[in-house]
């Protein structure tokens, strides 16, 4: 394409581009024009992306929960422990069981933003790959299938003229047959002319056609 993909970028700032492998208006484009080596590629890598984040933030949603009900653990525990005074060495070790998990959640918490956010740029940027792929695709489609209605087009005026002018030409053979005939007719009489009618009638053979309206190429007889 004529423009570069600083040009697209620039057109695109501040811009939500969507996921084009979860539009289905997507996927529809290929049922007009192929989809390309490169647009296979991408969007395969995009699919393995969008799987891997989406399953990151499940676990993540589970991690949340279950850091929460370890906290709301804690709490009654510590009471448990100021109560019981020095006999509480049992539910101390409970609720250090507890930290150690909730620390572990924390990091894992950790871990997954970081992936996130590493992922949603690497979504980002093979989708807008993907994007300009498919703009060049469809691109390069359009131009084609301009340049063969243009031809098409061209040819269905130059036959619609030559149509014209042939149904012209056929109007006025039969017109000068069906005159020739009727004049002959009048001139040599029925009797004479029955020989000719066993060769020639210009109501049988070549009936006079007239245009069905003053628009129309179609002609009635």
């Amino acid at each position: 394409m004529a423009r570069g993909d600083d040009v697209y970028m620039s057109a695109l700032e501040g811009k939500s581009i969507p996921i084009l492998t979860l539009d289905n208006k997507w996927h529809q484009l290929f049922t007009q024009t192929e989809m390309t080596p490169e647009i296979e590629a991408l969007a395969d890598q995009l699919n393995s992306l969008v799987e891997r984040d989406g399953k990151i933030r499940t676990d993540t949603k589970k991690i949340k929960k279950l850091k929460k009900t370890l906290l709301s653990e804690i709490v009654p525990l510590r009471d448990q422990a100021n109560k019981a005074g020095g006999n509480a060495a049992s539910i101390e070790k409970e609720i250090q069981e507890r930290t150690r998990l909730i620390n572990e959640c924390n990091e894992k918490l950790g871990g997954h933003d970081d992936e996130l956010l590493d992922l949603s740029r690497e979504i980002y940027d093979v989708d807008y790959k993907l994007m300009i792929e498919t703009m060049k695709v469809c691109y390069e489609t359009l131009q084609e299938n301009t340049e063969y209605i243009k031809g098409l087009d061209e040819w269905i005026s130059q036959v619609r003229v030559e149509l014209k002018k042939n149904v012209i030409r056929l109007q006025e053979a039969e017109m000068e047959n069906y005159n020739l005939y009727s004049y002959m007719h009048q001139i040599f009489g029925p009797e004479v002319m029955d020989i000719f009618d066993m060769e020639y009638d210009p109501d049988k053979r070549h009936p006079i056609r007239r245009p069905a309206d003053g628009s129309s190429d179609e002609y009635v007889e």
